[in-house]
């Protein structure tokens, strides 16, 4: 396994557990300049509409942290396994946290070239909204 690889994956990690707005040009460094970063709400491309997602981020949520708990490396590729902590700034002001998975492809130069996030909206986001989220988890519970 390449050392750049691995360096790019711990720049990568401490830059994302230290995202704030005022670093989010630090992340962005570490993704190419076409980079597609895709979740289950959105897919982008390019630096500028990735950066607008974390900006916006810290427009709609209180203190949102990314605790990443495993790496896993291989060729090119690798996965985080995360912890997402936050509150909602309107609605739910509760404390609040998901699990996901980063799945990342690096890039000759050792750039994110592909970011895709799995996680669960419905447990992460729609069942502390008002109104759909006494839907959501009643129909959680029917499962």
């Amino acid at each position: 396994m390449p050392s750049k690889l691995i360096d790019a994956v711990a720049e990568l990690k401490f830059q994302y557990e230290n995202v704030n707005p005022s670093s989010v040009d630090g992340l962005m460094n570490c993704y190419a300049c076409d980079a597609v970063f895709k979740d289950p709400f959105q897919e982008v491309h390019g630096r500028p509409e990735i950066k607008h997602i974390f900006l916006n981020m810290y427009q709609q949520l209180n203190q949102p942290t990314f605790l990443i708990r495993e790496t896993l490396i291989g060729d090119h590729q690798v996965a985080f396994l995360w912890d997402f902590h936050f509150s909602m700034k309107r609605w739910n002001k509760n404390p609040l946290k998901f699990t996901g998975v980063s799945w990342l492809y690096f890039d000759d130069q050792f750039f994110v070239a592909t970011h895709h996030d799995y996680w669960d909206p419905s447990a992460g986001i729609y069942e502390h909204l008002p109104l759909i989220g006494p839907m959501m988890r009643g129909l959680k519970s029917l499962a």
